[in-house]
C-alpha cells in the first residue's frame, strides 16, 4: 500500500534521487550534472550533495565530481552477505546432520579472510576460534582453501600482511612450504592440528564471479566413531558444489 503523499519527506526523496543519478551517470558525475537529472537548483543540489558526502553515501573527488562514497558500498555489502548467509544455512544445517560436526563458512573480503557463519548444535558444539581467523588463516583448513582460490597478487599481498604465527607445534610457519601444500591440494585443504591441540578441520572451496570462500568441518580427535575420510570429502565437496550453484543464482528482485 503506498503511503500517503503527505508523509514523504520530500528532501529525502531527492538526496535518494541523486543517489541513482550519480549510478545512472556512469558511477561519476558533477554537480551541474546531477542538478540537470533531477531538474533541481543549484543551489539545493549543493546542499544535498553536502549532506550525502558528509555522511559517506557520496565522495567528493578533487575534480569536483562525485562517486558512489564508503557508507553506500558497506549497506550493499551487508545485504549481499546477509543474502549469502540465508542461501547457505540449509546446506550447512544438512552437512552437520549428515557428518555429526560443526559446519564453519568463511569468506574473502576487503583483503581480509573472516568466518561469516558457523552452524552447530548442542550434540555436536563448535570449536572455539581462540584466534582469529584474520590472524591466522595459513594455520586453518578454510584459510589454506581461501589462500589457494585467491589469484596469485592477491595472496602475495594477503601473506605480506598476515605473519605466519605458530599456534601449535603443527603449525606451518615456512611460506615456501605453506604454497606447495596450497597448490598441491586445490580441491580440499586440511588442517591436522594446525590450529588447535587435538582437532582436525577438512575445507571445499566455494567460488563464483563475485564471491570467494570455503566450507569447512571441524573434528576432534577424541570424538568416538569418527567419520571416514572419505565420506568427509565426498559430503564437503557435494556441499561445497551445491552452496555455489545457489550462491551463482540471481538474487530475486
Amino acid at each position: 500500500m503506498a503511503a500517503p503523499e503527505g508523509t514523504l519527506i520530500q528532501s529525502v526523496q531527492r538526496a535518494l534521487h541523486l543517489i541513482e543519478s550519480v549510478v545512472a551517470l556512469d558511477g561519476r558525475a558533477n554537480a551541474k550534472e546531477l542538478s540537470r537529472a533531477q531538474g533541481l537548483s543549484l543551489s539545493t543540489t549543493y546542499h544535498l550533495l553536502r549532506t550525502l558526502t558528509h555522511e559517506g553515501y557520496l565522495r567528493r573527488l578533487d575534480d569536483g565530481s562525485y562517486v558512489l562514497g564508503p557508507t553506500l558500498t558497506q549497506v550493499a555489502a551487508q545485504d549481499r552477505m546477509a543474502a549469502v548467509l540465508t542461501r547457505a544455512r540449509p546446506t550447512m544445517h544438512g552437512l552437520r546432520d549428515e557428518l555429526r560436526a560443526p559446519v564453519y563458512l568463511a569468506v574473502y573480503h576487503d583483503g581480509e579472510i573472516a568466518v561469516v557463519e558457523i552452524v552447530d548444535s548442542p550434540k555436536v558444539p563448535s570449536i572455539d576460534l581462540w584466534v582469529g581467523i584474520h590472524d591466522s588463516a595459513h594455520a586453518t583448513a578454510l584459510g589454506k582453501c581461501i589462500l589457494a582460490a585467491m589469484s596469485e597478487a592477491d595472496r602475495a599481498d594477503y601473506l605480506a600482511r598476515h605473519p605466519l604465527h605458530q599456534l601449535t607445534q603443527h603449525t606451518v610457519t615456512d611460506r615456501q612450504r605453506l604454497e606447495s601444500e596450497i597448490h598441491l591440494s586445490p580441491r580440499l585443504a586440511h588442517d591436522d592440528e594446525e590450529y588447535a591441540v587435538g582437532v582436525r578441520c577438512v575445507a571445499a572451496p566455494i567460488v563464483t564471479t563475485d564471491l570467494t570462500g570455503a566450507v569447512a568441518v571441524a573434528q576432534r580427535r577424541a570424538t568416538p566413531r569418527p567419520t571416514r575420510e572419505d565420506h568427509v570429502a565426498a559430503a564437503l565437496q557435494r556441499s561445497a558444489a551445491r552452496m555455489q550453484r545457489t550462491f551463482a543464482l540471481p538474487q530475486a528482485g
